[in-house]
């Protein structure tokens, strides 16, 4: 897992450092511009020429030329903060490695902080420094450039530019466009929430930011304007006390551990889920997300049907168990078997039968309870009903309208225009919600969301080289709340069930790729599971 910041946690990060006497500011810069220009190079190596760690410059000779040897050149866009003193350092780098480097400055450079100050010095006895504002921008900005590099306002933005930042944007045709890195973020962008502040952001091909990311990496529109993000290190401390609870995790693979099934255990060993569906015609996303339950090693699955969808169900499933509940007394009935370790309620169930059938669901606070579709939509006239039911063993997994159903309030002020920052963020919406209903809550998107009422939280994004836009398909919610339900009834706590089922969930869908129809991702978890060891 790695740690989510927010800009003032980087910032108390640095200045504990710097406190400390391990590096000075001026050197972290250093180590900044340097990691920079190695990211650019080993993403575009067409730019590639020369040691860019530590090295000697390398002579004129070696200078960095396309196949129509014509000289590479770079802008260079400076800001009024110590972002903008990053850019000097990564100017002054490319001027050594032969570039044609032109520097624009935003603001006042009497004003500069010390650190960069110092850079902006060391550059002047390079080249000259031209004034960058609104009029200005269109005509110098990647006129003639090979590279475009963002170094404006990066995590310290809380207020809109006044600049068209929109001109620097990839253009999809290769080659018409210069190459745009952004160092930290993409100006425009809130380092907290990954939201645009104001009307428009840099659109960059490549993002170097430093130690750790940042929440507006990976939230909201950030990946889709940071185009490549890397990381590297500028040897900072990792250790520095920030207060646990506020810092969200990005999930990466899960512990094998916790999906492996050991020796001499038994199908009971690994828990009883019932899946709840609704009537005839309507069974399909239940039988999803019973499949997805079994397959994530529950070692019984029951579907639990109205009599009229008995025969429906009975013609589908074949591993899957088939029991009848017609109502809310049939469910009390078989709720009675304390074997019964995890219930799914929503996919397919329809609203009435959900009012029906989740109270009743609710009232063991010892069984893991996921709720779904339906099940959350049934009470979006009286959501405090629903959360005076729940239990900490929940979790609720709404999109962005079922969400809304339930936490307008919440829901209005995170679709509310971004005016300064930190703006309010997708980890912010779902921690408050979670607190609210008193249990785990999923906020599904390429940037799932997952908090506990703890305020513990995780997010399980499909975005850069695991994003998969191919899980946009009826039914993958299903699916995933099949999966969620399965480690629940397998004793997985319920944040861990709910960020475990979401990077699987992505790892199916990329592992099958193009194509891809809900159906098919229960069917890939053999070969995530080999790919994990297990």
């Amino acid at each position: 897992m790695t740690e989510l910041l927010t800009a003032e946690q980087m910032r108390a990060i640095e200045q504990a450092a710097i406190k400390s006497g391990a590096v000075s500011g001026l050197e972290l810069m250093e180590r900044a511009g340097r990691g920079v220009v190695e990211a650019i190079c080993d993403k575009w190596p067409e730019f590639s020429g020369g040691s860019v760690a530590g090295g000697a410059a390398p002579r004129p000779a070696a200078v960095p030329r396309d196949i129509s040897e014509k000289l590479k050149r770079a802008v260079v866009l400076c800001g009024p903060g110590n972002n903008g003193g990053d850019g000097f350092v990564v100017a002054r780098l490319l001027k050594e490695r032969g570039w044609a480097v032109k520097v624009f400055l935003y603001g006042d450079a009497a004003k500069l902080p010390a650190d960069a100050k110092v850079n902006y010095q060391r550059w002047c006895e390079l080249g000259a420094v031209r004034d960058l504002s609104n009029s200005s921008f269109e005509k110098h900005v990647g006129q003639a450039a090979d590279l475009v590099v963002d170094a404006l306002f990066g995590t310290g933005l809380t207020r809109p530019i006044d600049l068209p930042l929109a001109l620097l944007a990839v253009e999809p045709v290769v080659g018409a466009a210069p190459k745009v890195v952004a160092i930290d973020l993409p100006s425009g962008v809130c380092s907290d929430s990954g939201r645009v502040l104001g009307d428009s952001a840099v659109v960059a091909g490549l993002t170097v930011t430093f130690h750790a990311p940042k929440r507006g990496h990976v939230l909201a529109g950030g990946p889709e304007k940071c185009g490549a993000l890397v990381v590297k290190s500028i040897g900072l401390n990792t250790d520095v006390p920030l207060g646990q609870a506020s810092r969200p995790v990005w999930r990466d693979a899960p512990d094998a551990g916790v999906l492996a099934k050991g020796q001499g255990a038994h199908k009971f060993t690994h828990g009883h889920a019932l899946i709840l569906s609704g009537g005839a015609g309507r069974t399909g996303a239940a039988r999803l997300a019973a499949r997805g339950a079994l397959r994530i090693g529950a070692g019984l699955v029951t579907l639990g049907v109205p009599p009229s969808a008995q025969m429906e169900v009975a013609c589908q499933i074949t591993a899957l168990m088939l029991q009848r509940v017609g109502d809310g007394g049939a469910l009390r009935e078989i709720l009675s078997d304390d074997r019964i370790t995890a219930l799914c309620l929503g996919p397919g169930l329809g609203q009435e039968r959900a009012r029906e059938l989740v109270p009743i669901a609710l009232q063991n606070h010892e069984r893991a309870v996921v709720l779904d579709a339906d099940a959350l939509s049934a009470f979006g006239d009286d959501p405090q009903a629903l959360f005076d039911m729940l239990h900490k063993k929940c979790v609720l997994t709404p999109h962005g309208g079922e969400f809304a159903r339930l936490f307008p309030d919440i829901a209005q002020r995170l679709a509310e225009p971004a005016l300064c920052g930190p703006a309010y963020s997708k980890v912010d919406a779902t921690r408050e919600a979670a607190c609210r209903a008193g249990a785990t809550v999923l906020l599904k998107g390429a940037d799932t969301v997952i908090a506990g009422p703890d305020g513990g939280c995780s997010v399980s994004a499909a975005i850069y080289d695991r994003s998969a836009p191919w899980l946009a398909t009826a039914g993958a919610g299903d699916v995933l709340a099949g999966f969620i339900t399965g480690l629940l009834a397998r004793g997985v706590a319920p944040h861990e069930a709910a960020a475990t089922a979401a990077w699987l969930h992505v790892e199916c869908a990329r592992s099958f790729g193009a194509g891809l129809i809900a159906e098919d991702l229960p069917e890939q978890l053999p070969k995530v599971f080999s790919g994990l060891g297990i």
